[in-house]
């Protein structure tokens, strides 16, 4: 397989599903800065121009966060990072939607996609300090939900790398994670998967979930 990704982006949360199931594939860096997710050989693969994309043994891609991860949850029962459960299966959905779709779409890109959001440079500022509170609003609805359990729905799923990422942009800028989050980020950045994709994206462990 290729996997198309940016280092410390959405498609971190990708990259440590992978690296959970011990999976071969060929990493291919999209320079978002550099434009690289407009030029014609990625559109060619992923026409939307976003991160990340997985093009899988048959040739055919996925694209968007979520499906890229039910996809390797599902076809890889095994490894049970996808519940067999309709409940639990039900919750890791919800809270992928709510991760990439609120707490990222709405709240992060505000913060660091501040122009999208607005032209007005006056403005700017003002969106950014929106973004950063719904990102700590969505936290403490997280936060709750994560309560008395050390994962998501309880066990290690594919939920769990997706909300990982955006904890680890808290932590990158300076946004307290609420005591149940905080747990989990630990947590999870104790995992060998996390810490070999960290290290593999150029990260230095030592300076991460010290605040």
């Amino acid at each position: 397989m290729k996997f198309y990704m940016t280092p410390g982006s959405c498609s971190t949360g990708i990259h440590i599903i992978l690296e959970e199931l011990d999976k071969a594939f060929e990493a291919y860096i999209v320079n978002l800065p550099g434009g690289d997710h407009y030029k014609p050989d990625y559109v060619a693969i992923n026409p939307k121009s976003t991160i990340p994309a997985l093009v899988r043994d048959d040739g055919t891609a996925l694209t968007e966060v979520q499906s890229i991860a039910f996809w390797l949850g599902k076809t890889h029962p095994r490894a049970k990072l996808l519940p067999d459960d309709a409940e639990a299966e039900t919750r890791v959905i919800e809270t992928l939607a709510f991760v990439v779709g609120t707490v990222h779409g709405q709240g992060f890109a505000r913060i660091f996609a501040t122009p999208t959001f607005t032209k007005n440079e006056a403005d700017h500022e003002a969106v950014r300090t929106f973004g950063r509170e719904l990102v700590e609003k969505c936290f403490q609805i997280l936060n709750e939900q994560l309560a008395g359990k050390d994962y998501v729905v309880g066990t290690f799923s594919i939920a769990d790398p997706i909300l990982f990422y955006v904890e680890f942009w808290a932590d990158k800028t300076k946004i307290p994670l609420p005591p149940n989050l905080q747990a989990h980020y630990t947590r999870m950045l104790a995992r060998p998967a996390v810490q070999r994709v960290l290290r593999e994206e150029g990260y230095n462990l030592a300076t991460l979930g010290t605040t």
